[in-house]
């Protein structure tokens, strides 16, 4: 009999959501614990604030790269096992990389981490498709996608407040132990996977490896979606990681915790993230992918205020719009592509996702350095622009738009 998937309310999809929930956070919080510790690092290493960026760019760099021989492990091993092994080797790391006497090592040492943080959103997308009940894929990625913003939020949070009295290497250290407990509840919670039978990757199953990945790729709709997280993700990257650096200088001049405290605005995102996801299963996803970009784009354009107040609530909109269309973009490229290509295609925008991280969180540091604020939020609402042209170009007429 063919596994129809865990529905809503039963212990199993309870479970699952709640694993991946804390997968994300061991995963996410790690990823981003050195964003909010970048003026110090920045001082301390006397680097740029470019520079110093790269601490986070190097991470999701070797995430980027990690993303596709990830989804080809966990096609051998299995889902669950392939995303345990990734996490506790990243948390390993994680806890090595503060000792770094210099950036090179720093940035190395990150690197190295980000590839093992690879393994879960590799898989993460592809295990719920093949797990949860295909009525109620939206819902559950959106769930999953919530998870990873509380864990981008704890990772922010713990790093800048403990750095600021204890300095950014104790910062980070808080946050890989933190990262450590939610590893292990990830691993006691996650139900063995009974949508997928782990084997060879290529022969008498199916597709060989390079064929998964040919077959997404030669797809219009797929390459849009890819390009959602590029442009979007290196557009809200670019954004946090410079905007301490604004607020912290004139007009508004505010202390290092004040600015670290700004991340909460990532709640924003916990509570858009399931909410877009549910609207995309009621309404379609197409929709909702470009009410989310817009949405983005008008808090992107408040950020150009000159009042604090007006800042913070441009930064809880864009953080909303943002992970509101990372929900939806993210949930629909598993559910558009071709079963034995799931994987590889969830991996292929993770690595459209983190590349645009990696490459516009540290290009638009030197936008920053050269021009003013104005200009930076001009060029990120530029990105939201091309995003917005891409979906409508290839997505508007897609069967799934419509979940």
């Amino acid at each position: 009999m063919t596994f129809a998937g865990h529905a809503p309310g039963s212990s199993a999809y309870r479970r699952l959501i709640a694993g991946l929930f804390f997968a994300g956070i061991a995963t996410f919080a790690q990823l981003y614990s050195s964003q909010a510790v970048l003026p110090q690092m920045s001082d301390e290493l006397a680097v740029s604030p470019a520079t110093a960026a790269l601490s986070v760019s190097a991470a999701t760099l070797g995430l980027a790269a990690a993303v596709i021989p990830w989804s080809a492990v966990a096609d051998r091993i299995g889902r669950v096992p392939a995303m345990a092994v990734g996490v506790l080797t990243a948390t390993a790391l994680g806890l090595a990389a503060p000792l770094s006497d210099g950036i090179v090592m720093l940035l190395a040492l990150r690197f190295a981490e980000g590839v093992a943080l690879g393994a879960v959103p590799a898989v993460a997308l592809a295990y719920l498709s093949e797990e949860v009940s295909a009525r109620h894929a939206a819902t559950a990625a959106g769930s999953y996608i919530a998870g990873t913003t509380v864990g981008g939020l704890l990772g922010r949070i713990v790093s800048g407040i403990v750095g600021e009295w204890a300095g950014w290497r104790t910062g980070m250290w808080s946050v890989a132990l933190m990262c450590a407990v939610a590893a292990v509840v990830f691993l006691l919670l996650s139900p063995r996977a009974q949508g997928f039978t782990p084997g060879p990757v290529t022969g008498a199953r199916g597709q060989g490896m390079l064929e998964r990945l040919r077959t997404p790729l030669r797809s219009p709709r797929q390459l849009a979606l890819y390009a959602q997280g590029f442009l979007l993700m290196g557009a809200f990257v670019a954004v946090y990681n410079y905007l301490g650096f604004h607020l912290v200088a004139e007009p508004f001049i505010l202390p290092a915790w004040v600015v670290t405290l700004l991340f909460l605005a990532y709640l924003a995102g916990t509570l858009s993230s399931p909410w877009a996801g549910a609207l995309a299963s009621a309404h379609g996803r197409y929709p909702v992918l470009l009410a989310s970009i817009a949405v983005m784009a008008a808090g992107a354009l408040a950020m150009t205020a000159s009042a604090t107040a007006a800042v913070l609530a441009g930064l809880l909109v864009f953080t909303a719009g943002f992970f509101g269309a990372h929900a939806v973009a993210s949930g629909w490229v598993p559910v558009e592509a071709a079963r034995a290509s799931r994987a590889q295609a969830s991996s292929l925008y993770y690595f459209g996702y983190y590349a645009g991280s990696s490459l516009f969180g540290w290009a638009l540091g030197l936008v920053f350095g050269q021009v003013d604020w104005t200009w930076f939020i001009a060029v990120v609402v530029a990105m939201c622009a091309l995003a917005a042209g891409a979906a409508i170009v290839s997505l508007r007429h897609a069967p799934s738009g419509r979940a």
